[in-house]
């Protein structure tokens, strides 16, 4: 799982500046008259993103807090990216969100089993 959530870090913060990037172009066109579409969500999933993947990275090495924080980040990301209507990508995005989500309760039940104790028979 330490690699994981490492790689999985990096490939968030770098879609994180992608998605900035999009909202930005989003901005833009509102900004030139265009209607229904709304940039701050994709900033908001892009700082999501970003805060999803230091804490990916930073806790690596274990720790059920870690985890925690990164269903919680990833969570909020996704919820935000498949409810907000700005553009096709952010679906994508928010998709990855849920990739990250999954692998993060996979990684908060592994750790749970190696930490309990096992059993002893009873004789």
């Amino acid at each position: 799982m330490k690699t994981w959530k490492l790689v999985s870090g990096i490939i968030s913060m770098v879609l994180s500046i992608v998605i900035v990037f999009q909202s930005c172009a989003v901005g833009v066109l509102e900004a030139m008259g265009a209607e229904g579409n709304d940039s701050a969500a994709g900033i908001i999933v892009a700082i999501l993103l970003i805060a999803g993947g230091i804490v990916s990275v930073a806790t690596r090495k274990g720790g059920k807090g870690g985890n925690i924080a990164m269903i919680c980040i990833y969570g909020a990301a996704a919820l935000l990216g498949f409810t907000a209507k700005v553009y096709g990508d952010l679906i994508v995005w928010a998709v990855w969100c849920c990739v990250c989500v999954l692998m993060a309760v996979l990684a908060l039940v592994k750790s749970k089993k190696q930490s309990s104790p096992a059993e002893e028979p009873k004789e």
